[in-house]
């Protein structure tokens, strides 16, 4: 069953950010492959057939379902001078009601990393997740080793609060992480991690 299509386009100075379609798969594919042994060690470990078309498929109608109901909104980064597929970013587990909070997630492909464009697209989302969707919270987690994550996040305004243990299973194993957050109406200053 399909839901009605709504779409999420949200532009920046480089990147258009947009939900995933049928016709990006190939370049998907490619684009996670050359980057798996970049993206591996930080991500849970890929089912067999991750990139395939008909896992794909299962992603592109998850997106689109997901974002018909409000439960998350995932996007591709497509930088816009070439049309080039840079990465993703989906901000997952909305709640509403007292919480009105989300989580974020996101990759980019190891020959787009360190050029600014998951900052550029950070600060998209957040400022959509605001202003557009009336959340108050958006929460990440990290690896403690993914310095380049971690400092990403502190550029981008998020605030360290914490350690979870055993917080996910990246690349087969149960791994802690650290939290961090976000706030519309943030008056805690600058935090650092320990």
């Amino acid at each position: 069953m399909l839901l009605p299509r709504r779409k999420v386009r949200i532009e920046t100075e480089r990147l258009t950010l947009r939900q995933p379609m049928m016709t990006d798969h190939r370049m998907w594919a490619g684009l996670r492959r050359d980057s798996a042994d970049f993206l591996c060690r930080w991500e849970p470990a890929w089912a067999r057939d991750h990139l395939t078309r008909k896992s794909f498929t299962s992603r592109v109608y998850w997106a689109q379902r997901s974002i018909g109901n409000g439960s998350a909104l995932p996007l591709f980064l497509v930088r816009r001078e070439d049309e080039t597929l840079l990465g993703a970013i989906t901000l997952d587990n909305i709640r509403r009601g007292p919480a009105q909070a989300g989580t974020l997630g996101y990759w980019i492909g190891q020959s787009h990393a360190r050029q600014g464009y998951m900052r550029e697209a950070i600060d998209a989302v957040v400022h959509y997740a605001y202003n557009r969707l009336d959340l108050s919270r958006i929460e990440a987690a990290c690896l403690p080793e993914n310095t380049a994550s971690r400092r990403l996040l502190e550029k981008c305004g998020f605030k360290y609060e914490g350690v979870a243990q055993s917080y996910l299973q990246i690349d087969g194993r149960w791994r802690t992480h650290v939290l961090y957050a976000a706030l519309r109406m943030d008056r805690r200053g600058r935090t650092y991690a320990g």
